[in-house]
C-alpha cells in the first residue's frame, strides 16, 4: 500500500487505508451509473486513478503552472488524444491536508453539473495528493475583468456579463437544490469562475465546500470581500452563505471593481448608492456601473442587478433569495430587449 504514502507495517493503519480505498471506488461506480442518467456524457464518467509517474509526465513534471490557490497550485497535463487537464497539486507545506484532499475527491464524486469543474480522476501516490480535473482553457473571470493581460481581449461587454452571471446561478441553484446532498462551496469569487469564452462560465474550486447539515459554528473559511457577513460574525455557514458571495460577484459584473477596495470591502463601499438612489436610473448608473462600458448597458437590466445585488447582500439569511429564486430573476431580465441603453 505504499501507492497511498503510508507505512505496510501497521495492520490498523492497512485496514484504514482499504476502506479509503473501498469508499472511492464504490463512489466513482455509482457516479458512473448517476452521470447516465443526468447531466453525464459518455466521458464524465471515465474517472480513474493515476499514477505520480503518469502525471508526472503529462504535466512535464509539474512545468506548466496555469494556477494557484491558498493551498495548492494547477499544472496543464496533457492526458493524450488531443486532451487537456488540469492537475491540482495539494500542497502540504500550504496548509494542504489528506483529509480535505479526500473530502474534495468525495464531493466532486457526488456532482455533475455543465457549470462545474468535473473531476476527471486522482493520484494518492507516496506523499503526493493530486486532482486531474477538467481543463477550462480560458482565463478566470477575474483575470478577464481585472488585469491588463484579460482586457487585451476587449472589454467584456454587458451581455457577457449577464450571461455569465447565469450560468453560475445555475452551477449554484445544482449545488444546493439539486445535488444528492446539498452542498455549499463556501470560495464562490471571481477567481473561481472559469470562462469558456465570453458568454459562458463554470464554477471551479471544492476545496472549502462542505456538505449541508445542522447549524453549528465552523472554522471561518473563505477570501475578503466576498465572506457572507453573518457567517464573519457567527461561524455559521448555510447555502446563504454562496448567495452573499453571489451578489459581491453580481457587484463586481456590474462595476468592474474588484471585491475589495483597500481595506473596505465592494459591498460596503456601494452600500449608499445601491440602496439610496435606487429609482434615479441615471445617477445610479453614473456612480455603479463599470466606466469601461460607455453606458453600453440596458438600464431596466441594471436596475434589476442592483435590486438583485441587494437582495443577496442583506445581512439576514432569511431575507436573501435562495439561488433558484435569482436563477428565475436572471432569465428574467436575460430576457429584456436589448435596445433601450443608457448611452
Amino acid at each position: 500500500m505504499w501507492l497511498l504514502g503510508f507505512s505496510t507495517t501497521n495492520p490498523k493503519m492497512m485496514w484504514i487505508i482499504a476502506a479509503v480505498v473501498v469508499v472511492l471506488v464504490v463512489a466513482i461506480i455509482l457516479r458512473k451509473f448517476a452521470l447516465t442518467s443526468n447531466y453525464g456524457k459518455g466521458d464524465k464518467s471515465d474517472i480513474r486513478s493515476y499514477t505520480l509517474e503518469e502525471l508526472r509526465g503529462a504535466t512535464r513534471d509539474f512545468g506548466v503552472q496555469i494556477g494557484v490557490g491558498a493551498t495548492c497550485r494547477v499544472y496543464l497535463a496533457e492526458l493524450g488524444d488531443g486532451k487537456f487537464g488540469a492537475v491540482k497539486r495539494i500542497m502540504n507545506e500550504r496548509g494542504g491536508s489528506r483529509r480535505v484532499f479526500l473530502d474534495e475527491i468525495s464531493l466532486l464524486l457526488k456532482v455533475s453539473h455543465p457549470n462545474l469543474v468535473s473531476l476527471l480522476g486522482f493520484c494518492l501516490d507516496r506523499e503526493e495528493q493530486l486532482l486531474v480535473l477538467e481543463y477550462v482553457p480560458k482565463r478566470s473571470l477575474f483575470e478577464r475583468m481585472h488585469t491588463s493581460e484579460g482586457q487585451k481581449a476587449g472589454i467584456l461587454s454587458w451581455e457577457s456579463r449577464l450571461s455569465i452571471g447565469l450560468d453560475i446561478a445555475k452551477a449554484l441553484h445544482y449545488l444546493h437544490s439539486q445535488a444528492h446532498q446539498p452542498i455549499i462551496h463556501r470560495d464562490v469569487k471571481s477567481s473561481n469562475i472559469l470562462l469558456l469564452d465570453d458568454n459562458h462560465a463554470k464554477l471551479a474550486d471544492f476545496g472549502l465546500s462542505k456538505l449541508h447539515g445542522p447549524l453549528k459554528p465552523t472554522t471561518i473559511k473563505g477570501s475578503f470581500g466576498y465572506i457572507d457577513t453573518t457567517y464573519l460574525n457567527t461561524g455559521l455557514v448555510s447555502p446563504k452563505s454562496d448567495v452573499y458571495s453571489f451578489g459581491v460577484v453580481v457587484l463586481e459584473l456590474i462595476t468592474g471593481l474588484k471585491s475589495s477596495q483597500g481595506p473596505t470591502t465592494l459591498a460596503e463601499w456601494t452600500h449608499p448608492w445601491r440602496m439610496n438612489h435606487r429609482n434615479d436610473i441615471d445617477l445610479m448608473a453614473a456612480m455603479l456601473l463599470d466606466p469601461k462600458l460607455h453606458g453600453k448597458a440596458h438600464f431596466g437590466q441594471l436596475r434589476v442587478l442592483v435590486e438583485l445585488t441587494n437582495w443577496a447582500l442583506n445581512d439576514r439569511w432569511e431575507a436573501r433569495p435562495d439561488m433558484g429564486q435569482i436563477v428565475d430573476t436572471l432569465c428574467t431580465c436575460v430576457q429584456m430587449q436589448p435596445s433601450t441603453c443608457l448611452n
